[in-house]
């Protein structure tokens, strides 16, 4: 029996240290749960938080007419946390009254679940008590603002645990316009004027407490910023729509006829050196074409638009004078163990120094620059330094690449390197270089620097204005830019442009340009030309310059000069001088008269107010908030302002509306936007109230 005794209570005291040592984890875990569980929670949130950066949001590139070139525009990540207590107090009542209105909501707004199928995701989060479940990726703001006053989210963070992580992206409305000019924001790979003004356009980042979750994703722990970051500068480029669109379309149309490889085409303000536009279009791999990169600004043999700076420097040396006569041999000539052939077949022999060049002959160049410059080829290339040609032009663009001109004495200059150089070989140098020189001559000798932005902005206040620079007051004598003019218009009348251009109303002057260019290791063998036109109009009284460059398939049929890129040339002058210059003339005087006219324009409520403060215009208002659509329209200076009823699912009226509210409305409903023309909405392809769905196509038509 002792021994019995003996075990059973070595058993029972066993068995009651076991229990004491439970009841003591058990108030352990119930000590650090509720007693010590803010300050666990807390250090175990400092140890998932960080101050991180919060990008701020980027300026915006206008063209100088005030269209959108380049814009920023938010988009919101949204997660829901289920952990917070609002959610759970009274067993979940506040979110079970909730959900099947909240569902609905979601229902039709995003239309890619059912109601039914929302609650259930919704339900399966708060079962799990899910700290970030994700409710939907990138939101517009109109999405965003809708669901902010969804039932349950309307009572802010802290009760429905809805937390937005907000980032922005980068939009080019116009797409392909002047894309690689405009350039790419991306974080690693910036180019273009997005590059070169990138320290203005990114504004300063922020600093935000955020918390790491799962996924790597970081959101906000609140809605407060320790540093408030600060928007971008806005930035007017030079460029003009209308002038880009027409570039661009009249080098894609030849460029698809001719089955072209490169081109590019660039239009300068004559008496400013603005640039109005500048296409580049390169073809890919499926036989499309696209802005892939700015050949406007690579270096490459110019051919024979590369004369005039020959010719300027023999008319200003006075070395020939343009009633001289050369032989051209009929379009063939042997020097130093060499061949120089014309590009078209003349079959002139003795001929003047004017009809070489409108000719274009190559032996004819080749023959002035040797038997004036063969003695002192230095002679000549001082003149070629003075045009600038062996520097780049300077324009406020990133990327523009150093010209190419050999000198005597190092290893690549021989004894056929000056006659070639004469007719644009043996020398590289850019397009925009090219359009430089053209300009310098339109221009009365005055030489500009090209430049792509005129203004820097700040919420529309000007910080900054940027003048035309002039780099040389006079590129040669009056004489002899008189006897250049008379060269270049000569080639439009009589020479290898003069078929291109009879029946013009206006006058044109300009040069044609054919060069044989190396295809990488397998240098000439290929046989691919390169076509260019250089010139300014009206050239009685210039007001554009433009340099057209493309490089065409190997062995195309279609290669001179006048037959690929002056039909380009011809087609945006012919444009332009429709739309600008002839109009510009026939402005007439017109008496002052009472404004009687009716207006009606559209746009953020806000914005409206804004203007008709500042021009004292006195207004009735029937809207209620600030930051909502707001038609403007009034007669004989009366204005009224009054609610514009937007509805996610019809296509709102967009008439007298200004690009930037279009695109921003139309790209927050999901709808995809084609614009044609510049000013205000005149017609829109999608009737007013008429049932649209996201990814739908609508055409925008300006005034």
């Amino acid at each position: 029996m002792d021994v019995k005794r003996d075990i059973l209570w070595r058993v029972y005291l066993s068995y009651i240290l076991v229990v004491i040592a439970c009841l003591a984890i058990f108030g352990k875990a119930i000590f650090i749960q509720q007693v010590q569980g803010p300050h666990w929670r807390s250090m175990s949130d400092s140890l998932h938080q960080k101050l991180d950066e919060i990008e701020a949001e980027r300026g915006t590139i206008y063209s100088e007419d005030g269209q959108m070139l380049s814009t920023s525009i938010p988009q919101f990540d949204i997660y829901i946390d289920f952990r917070v207590d609002a959610l759970h107090e009274k067993s979940g009542k506040l979110f079970r009254e909730n959900i099947d209105s909240l569902s609905d909501c979601l229902a039709n707004l995003f239309k890619d679940q059912s109601a039914g199928e929302y609650k259930a995701l919704l339900q399966e989060g708060y079962n799990n008590e899910d700290g970030y479940f994700m409710l939907k990726k990138k939101i517009s703001f109109r999405e965003y603002e809708s669901l902010r006053h969804f039932p349950l989210f309307k009572m802010g963070r802290y009760k429905s645990g809805m937390i937005a992580n907000e980032k922005t992206i980068r939009l080019n409305p116009y797409q392909m316009l002047a894309f690689r000019t405009i350039g790419l924001a991306r974080d690693s790979n910036k180019v273009g004027l997005e590059m070169t003004y990138d320290s203005l356009l990114k504004g300063r980042n922020g600093k935000q407490f955020v918390r790491k979750i799962a996924g790597g994703v970081n959101v906000p722990v609140d809605d407060t910023y320790e540093i408030e970051p600060e928007t971008g500068k806005d930035i007017v480029s030079t460029i003009d729509v209308f002038i880009q669109d027409v570039a661009e379309n009249a080098l894609m149309k030849m460029m698809i006829k001719n089955e072209a490889q490169t081109g590019c085409v660039i239009v300068l303000e004559t008496k400013t050196g603005k640039v109005k536009a500048i296409a580049n279009l390169g073809k890919r791999t499926d036989g499309s074409y696209w802005e892939d990169f700015n050949y406007a600004i690579s270096p490459t043999e110019p051919g024979s638009t590369f004369k005039l700076a020959t010719m300027m420097s023999l008319l200003e040396d006075k070395k020939v004078r343009l009633t001289d006569l050369v032989n051209l041999e009929g379009g063939t000539w042997h020097i130093n163990g060499q061949t120089v052939y014309d590009a078209e077949q003349h079959g002139l022999y003795e001929a003047t120094v004017k009809q070489a060049f409108e000719k274009s002959s190559n032996v004819g160049m080749a023959k002035l620059a040797w038997n004036n410059y063969g003695s002192n080829p230095s002679q000549f290339l001082k003149h070629l330094s003075k045009m600038r040609i062996d520097t780049i032009t300077g324009i406020d663009l990133s990327g523009e690449r150093i010209p190419t001109m050999f000198k005597p004495g190092s290893k690549l200059w021989g004894p056929t390197t000056l006659p070639w150089m004469a007719f644009g070989y043996n020398v590289a140098i850019t397009p925009l270089r090219t359009a430089t020189l053209y300009n310098a001559v339109a221009n009365n000798g005055r030489m500009m620097r090209p430049y792509l932005v005129s203004a820097v902005k700040d919420e529309g206040v000007l910080l900054k204005q940027f003048q035309p620079n002039v780099i040389d007051e006079k590129v040669c004598s009056d004489e002899t830019l008189r006897q250049l003019r008379e060269c270049l218009e000569g080639v439009c009348i009589e020479g290898t442009a003069a078929k291109l251009f009879k029946g013009t109303a206006y006058k044109v002057a300009g040069k044609t340009g054919t060069a044989l260019v190396a295809n990488g290791n397998r240098g000439y063998a290929d046989q691919i030309y390169q076509s260019a036109f250089a010139g300014y109009f009206p050239a009685d009284n210039p007001q554009y310059t433009c340099v057209v460059v493309i490089k065409n398939k190997s062995r195309a049929l279609m290669h001179h000069g006048a037959d690929v890129a002056g039909p380009v040339f011809k087609e945006i002058a012919d444009r332009l001088y429709s739309t600008y210059i002839r109009q510009s003339n026939n402005i007439t005087v017109q008496v002052k008269k009472t404004d009687s006219s009716s207006f009606s324009y559209s746009g953020m409520k806000k914005e409206l107010a804004l203007i008709t403060s500042t021009l004292k215009m006195p207004f009735a208002d029937s809207t209620n908030r600030t930051d909502e659509w707001t038609n403007m329209s009034g007669k004989n200076a009366t204005v009224v302002l009054s609610q514009k009823m937007v509805d996610k699912n019809a296509m709102p009226e967009l008439k007298g509306m200004a690009l930037k509210d279009v695109v921003y409305l139309c790209e927050n409903m999901g709808l995809k936007v084609n614009v044609k023309g510049r000013g205000k909405v005149a017609g829109q392809s999608i009737v007013a109230g008429q049932p649209v769905a996201r990814g739908q196509l609508v055409s925008i038509e300006l005034n």
